[in-house]
């Protein structure tokens, strides 16, 4: 092995060392499913790898990664989309990834609130989670989507406007998980 390929896989073992929690939460709440979301992520780095050159000199090589995540997770599921995006059992919505910063990921109804993502539309769950979860701007969300400002605005808007719909998730938010 060469001494540019031994420093190419160096550099794309820290990447993946460095992003890996966010690529696997941003997954998991996009498939709404354990394995699956391990399934996407290890594929979207196996595509993201042979290509490691060019992504790897992009301007953002984490933002080139979600959105062939994000592409790929559309690509998979356009036809069954919604019998995969509803979770098969409550132990599914029980996952947790740990991340200290995410205070979502703390709260005691986090199994309510990611049921109630599961049930949106899958256009509206990919502008919710993007830009409330992984707190992307709107620019960044259209690019990751790849879609116009405006149809994030609006598919977020309506996704929200969604869960606010349900009942007690409002509450719950508002409450800060305290009944």
């Amino acid at each position: 092995m060469g001494e540019q390929t031994k420093a190419r896989d160096a550099e794309f073992q820290s990447f993946v060392i460095g992003c890996w929690p966010r690529l696997l939460r941003t997954a998991f709440l996009l498939s709404g499913e354990q394995h699956a979301a391990e399934d996407l992520v290890q594929s979207t780095l196996e595509q993201v790898y042979v290509a490691w050159r060019r992504v790897g000199s992009a301007d953002n090589p984490e933002a080139y990664v979600r959105r062939v995540m994000i592409n790929a997770h559309s690509r998979r599921h356009r036809r069954r989309l919604k019998e995969l995006l509803s979770p098969r059992s409550d132990s599914d919505l029980a996952h947790d990834l740990p991340d200290p910063g995410d205070p979502i990921g703390r709260a005691d109804n986090r199994g309510a609130l990611l049921k109630a993502l599961a049930q949106l539309p899958p256009r509206q769950r990919q502008a919710v989670v993007l830009r409330y979860w992984e707190d992307l701007t709107e620019t960044q969300t259209a690019e990751a989507m790849g879609c116009s400002v405006g149809a994030v605005k609006s598919n977020a808007a309506k996704g929200i406007a969604k869960l606010r719909a349900v009942p007690g998730l409002a509450e719950m938010v508002t409450n800060g998980g305290r009944k």
